[in-house]
């Protein structure tokens, strides 16, 4: 059940980015919802590895080229998928960084464990 409402969230927060950024747009909330699962399994599959393959490189940006990374796979996604639009490399800097802050603000919010 928390796995669906961390996906439910993540969709809702690139409809924000969407809505926030002209430079990124969604068609619908099922395209936000496919979106949402690629960004998860891409970033659980293949971020890792390219952050160990470039790893020296992120040391020498003492870590800013993770931006480079993400932005790379948000932009590579909205090639991907259509009904999502990236419109270049910067936005999707700048989307995956929004994106990130808004999905841990309202997974913040929402999914607070009890205890």
């Amino acid at each position: 059940m928390r796995l669906f409402l961390v996906w439910l969230v993540n969709a809702v927060s690139l409809l924000l980015v969407a809505y926030l950024m002209p430079a990124i747009s969604i068609n619908s909330f099922t395209t936000a919802l496919i979106v949402a699962l690629v960004l998860g399994l891409i970033n659980t599959v293949i971020r890792p590895l390219l952050v160990l393959l470039t790893l020296p490189v992120t040391l020498l940006t003492l870590g800013l080229f993770i931006f480079v990374i993400n932005g790379l796979l948000f932009w590579w996604v909205g090639k991907l998928i259509d009904g999502f639009t990236v419109q270049g490399f910067w936005a999707g800097v700048w989307g995956a960084l929004v994106y990130s802050v808004i999905s841990w603000g309202l997974a913040a919010l929402f999914l607070r464990k009890k205890g």
